[in-house]
This record gives C-alpha cells, structure tokens and sequence, in this order.
C-alpha cells in the first residue's frame, strides 16, 4: 500500500508524541542517557517483531530468544513473526498511533532512513544495543544510520548471485556458468534441447530487477543530482533485458506475485537451470532432490549487462528499536544478544545467512563455498540509495515490474508510470530523468 507525503508528515507528528511518551519503565529516556549498569538488573517484558521466513528461519531465530531467556531469565520476550511483506506498513501504522508497535522489530534496511525520520526509532549510538560497532562491516553500519544517526544494529547482510545447477550445464555441455545476461540466454537455449530443464529464474520482485539496471550502469535515482532515474534509457534498457529473457523462452514467465516461491521449487527440484537469488534461499534449495549433493550447486557473480559491468544491491536486515517502548534496557540487551558476532555465527552456520560482523567470519563460517561466495560477492555489491523514501520506492516500483515481466505491460508504459507515482508522492523535489 502506497502512502503519499502529505499523510507521511500527519504520521511524522504523532510519532513526535509517541517519542515523548516513551520510556516508561526502561530507565532510559532519551537517546544520550545510559542504560542500568547491570544487565541482571533489568526485567520486564518486550515484543520483537521477526520479519524472517516462518518456515526456514523463524524456528532458528525462536531458539535464541529461547538462549536469550535463558541467560536474562527476568526478561520475557513476546515473539511474533510478521510476514516481511506486510511488516513495513504495519509498523508504520502502529508506530503512528502509538498502539501495537514492538519494543525490537527486524528491519529491512530500505526501511531505516525512513522510519527514522517519521521519529519511529530509537537513535542507538552510544547505547548498550551498539556492542563493538568497529567489528560491524562497513556497508551495513552505513545502511543501519541516518543523518549521522545509528538507528540500527546490523543483523544480517545480503547480496544477488547467480546459483546454477552444475549437473545440468555440464549436460548441456556449458563448461563455465555464464557471465553476461546474453550467455545466460544462450545457456538456456543449450539447456532446454540437451536435458528439457528450463533456463533462469526471474523473481517478479522489485528488488531483483537491479541487476539488470547496475548492468547499464543505472540506477532507480541519482540522490545527489536529484534524479528519478528508473525510466531512463538505460534502465529501460536493462529492464527489456529482463523481458527478453521472459519472451524468448530463456526464463519462464512467473506466476504473478507468488512467482518467486514456484521458481525456487523448480529450481530444487530440477526443472531449472539457474536461479538469480541470495544467501537467504540455500538453505531451501539444499533440501531439493537436485541438490542432496550440496556440491551440484554453483554460486557466482550475477551476469553483466551491455555495458560489461555486474553489479548487485546490498540488503540485509538490522534490529531497531521502537522509539515509544516501554523498556529500553530490555530493548538494548536483547539487540544487542541477537546481533553479537557468536550469535551471528550460529545463525549463519544454521540458514547461510551472511553476518554483519568481522569477527563472525570464523573459519566454519568461510568454510561452505556458498557462505565464501557470497561473501566474496560483497566486495563488489552496489550500495542502494539510501534515502527515507527507500522502502517505500520499491512498494510503488513492485506492482510494475511484476506486471512487466509477467508480460501484461510494456517496460516503457510500467517504467515511465512508476517514475510519475515517485515524483508525485514521494519525492516531489526530484527531477525525472528520460
């Protein structure tokens, strides 16, 4: 659901009196004050939102509130898993009104900047919630900050790669997996007349159509020019590469908004020969017939456009505090458990899940060739733009890309649609590149 700027501001005041109001019970009210000096002092109850995959993730994320219990026996945890495409828009509403929002929610990191400037967060810098941020990677401590602001405490990081079935193109007689999106055409073709599999998963999301515009060197907008660049000629260009792949036969059409879940199922299973994905779906695709024999599977850099470049956006999740909670002491001890390094091993040793600490990457962890891969992919992945508007920017861009790769719009009509819905309501001082 879109929401446009004039009601952003109506909601940006009533979170100024959530924030005011905040604090009760937590012997923290305001972002400069410290926290009890004795973590076995604290006590009282919180609510964390989980914005994981119920069925793959949750169960591991369940067992650390559980440890986390264990170790803070006076603190209790109300557990609640939201379905992430749901959460961003409910914690929008309840963190407005001041009813029903969580002590601790698992943010995208799109939605930081502008959770932040709403009033919703909690500024965390120099809070027991912010352990050792000199062992946080850099890309993710950026994306967890606002106007020189830490709103968040990185939990995971992510990237794009491409996974490929290496049974399958060493059938089709493809020695190395393809590099540029026309290989992967060309692959797919091969792949079809040798074993009847089809070529390349496209997921309908919004998020996984960039690669296709870093691959013409473009992006959704240029922040420092001021420019909605998502219907440029080089986004659309990129974007009718996407369409291409769809239209010859290369990728199958997706099946709508629930498109990407079927295309991993056939990935798994065999029936395709590449997936564009990220770390989050191995540990699903490894419980496939097509992959009992964990090595089938290759992880490499996603394909590069016409331009010879690759590039694939920085994700991940970070843990932020609601700026009305009851108990912040509470708040920042759990934060700071469920994103210190030990954890993040676990939690990558368990889903291969990429941490956001140095310390993390242990010898275990870089062991599995597909946590290395994805690691290594990190050095070379396109920051996103990082703007309060971000979340709300891929919203508005889904429900065109879904429709462009599903063939029902033109890339030029869907592109040029979701440049006019940005400017109109949500970034009216931008210019609209063409």
């Amino acid at each position: 659901m879109r929401r446009g700027i004039s009601i952003i501001a109506a909601v940006g005041a009533l979170a100024l009196t959530a924030t005011a109001c905040g604090g009760s019970g937590g012997g923290d009210g305001g972002s400069g004050e410290k926290a009890a000096t004795d973590p076995g002092s604290v006590s009282g109850s919180i609510t964390w939102w989980d914005t994981s995959d119920a069925t793959n993730e949750a169960p591991v994320f369940r067992k650390l509130v559980k440890d986390f219990e264990a170790k803070y026996p006076k603190i209790k945890v109300n557990y609640v898993n939201v379905p992430f495409d749901q959460a961003q828009q409910k914690f929008k509403t309840s963190a407005s009104t001041g009813k029903g929002a969580p002590d601790v929610l698992r943010a995208d990191v799109g939605w930081t900047p502008g959770f932040a400037q709403l009033g919703y967060l909690k500024d965390l810098g120099g809070t027991p919630a912010l352990q050792q941020p000199r062992d946080f990677l850099q890309g993710p401590l950026k994306n967890a900050a606002y106007e020189g602001k830490t709103y968040g405490v990185p939990q995971v990081t992510d990237t794009l790669g491409l996974l490929y079935n290496k049974e399958l193109l060493r059938k089709a007689g493809v020695g190395e997996p393809p590099t540029t999106w026309q290989e992967v055409k060309d692959v797919a073709r091969k792949v079809k007349e040798k074993t009847g599999a089809g070529g390349i998963g496209l997921s309908p999301d919004s998020y996984y159509s960039l690669p296709f515009l870093y691959g013409e060197k473009s992006d959704m907008l240029d922040v420092p020019g001021k420019r909605i660049t998502i219907a440029d000629a080089a986004s659309r260009k990129g974007i009718e590469t996407a369409v291409d792949l769809v239209r010859s036969g290369a990728a199958p059409k997706p099946a709508g908004t629930d498109g990407y879940n079927a295309l991993k199922t056939d990935f798994k299973s065999g029936k395709l020969a590449m997936l564009l994905d990220g770390p989050w779906a191995t540990k699903e695709v490894f419980g496939g017939e097509a992959f009992r024999k964990r090595e089938n599977l290759g992880i490499t850099r996603v394909p590069a456009g016409s331009t010879g470049v690759a590039g694939a956006p920085v994700g991940g999740h970070s843990l932020v505090v609601y700026a009305g909670s009851g108990n912040f002491d509470a708040s920042y001890l759990f934060t700071r458990f469920m994103a210190d390094g030990e954890r993040q091993r676990e939690v990558s040793l368990a889903l291969g899940l990429l941490p956001t600490r140095t310390s993390a990457y242990t010898k275990d962890v870089l062991a599995d060739p597909v946590r290395k891969s994805f690691h290594d992919a990190l050095a070379t992945a396109h920051p996103r733009p990082q703007i309060p508007q971000g979340g709300d920017l891929f919203t508005v861009w889904l429900q065109h890309y879904t429709r462009i790769l599903t063939l029902k719009e033109e890339p030029r009509e869907g592109l040029d649609a979701t440049a006019k819905e940005w400017k109109s309501a949500l970034l009216k001082d931008y210019a609209v590149a063409s």
